[in-house]
């Protein structure tokens, strides 16, 4: 028999990205014993909240929940309940990480939300995730509207004086574009509309959806000069890691969608298309004579 945990997952990846929330919800109804180790293997997009101590937006994800309750990352203060928190060491390297972190959304996003959260690992590392959100509200409902997630997940082990990392950054992506049909009341304009639209090859394209996500993994060797070295470091590692990420996403998920979009669904007149074919098999035929 196939273990539960394994099948849930591979039913997901079946299932639209779009409704990952309501879907994992669906399958702890189902299977509420498996509930743990499903919310730990399925990335979820990022929940916005707002510390009650600072009045300051936070991440929320299930690397800083315990139980029913969240941790923001500038204050100590659960949301519901009180619970586990780093070591005083920790908690001032998570506070400046939080700090050199906005600065890197800032700079890159231009907006959107950010937070960082450390935790002790049992072999005397550390881990820590990084998260990113930024939402795209459309103004009109021609715009296109959207949501990106970034996921970095890192666990650290010290090696004399250099420093070992593994990351595991994933991005989720939602893009929504819409372009509506806004005939007028006169049959006479919709009938000009409508020759307008052909004569310039002009097709409405509806709503397009594209949603999904990506995992990468790296390990990496720093060096280690003092605790804002790991700052640094993964920070490095998260720049490079995102960089190349959004090359790929950009490269070979857009362009490969882009193609097959036009393979199937003809943009030109396709009374133009015919005669440009034509046209080329006449000019071959006088370059073979």
């Amino acid at each position: 028999m196939a273990d539960p945990v394994d099948s849930m997952l591979d039913l997901m990846r079946r299932l639209p990205p779009t409704r990952v929330e309501e879907n994992v919800n669906a399958l702890i109804q189902l299977c509420p014993d498996y509930a743990d180790d499903l919310l730990g293997s399925v990335d979820q997009p990022l929940k916005v909240r707002v510390d009650r101590a600072t009045g300051r937006e936070y991440l929320a994800c299930d690397y800083n929940r315990d139980g029913d309750s969240y941790r923001g990352p500038t204050s100590m203060i659960h949301q519901l309940e009180d619970g586990t928190t780093p070591s005083p060491k920790l908690r001032k390297l998570e506070i400046a990480a939080n700090e050199a972190f906005d600065t890197y959304r800032e700079m890159y996003y231009e907006g959107g939300v950010s937070s960082v959260y450390l935790w002790e690992l049992d072999d005397g590392g550390f881990a820590g995730v990084v998260l990113f959100k930024k939402v795209m509200n459309p103004s009109s409902p021609d715009d296109p509207s959207g949501s990106w997630d970034s996921i970095h997940v890192f666990e650290m082990a010290e090696r004399g004086r250099q420093a070992h990392y593994k990351l595991t950054s994933t991005i989720m992506l939602q893009l929504v574009t819409r372009q509506n049909d806004k005939p007028e009341d006169t049959s006479s304009v919709i009938g000009s509309e409508k020759r307008n639209s052909e004569r310039h090859g002009k097709r409405m394209a509806g709503e397009v959806n594209l949603s999904g996500s990506m995992t990468r993994q790296t390990e990496q060797d720093w060096p280690l000069h003092d605790a804002s070295s790991h700052i640094t470091n993964t920070g490095k590692m998260i720049e490079e890691m995102e960089i190349k990420m959004r090359n790929l996403l950009q490269e070979v998920y857009f362009g490969k969608t882009r193609d097959i979009v036009y393979d199937l669904r003809s943009i030109d007149d396709l009374e133009r298309a015919r005669r440009q074919r034509e046209l080329q098999k006449e000019l071959v035929g006088f370059i073979k004579r």
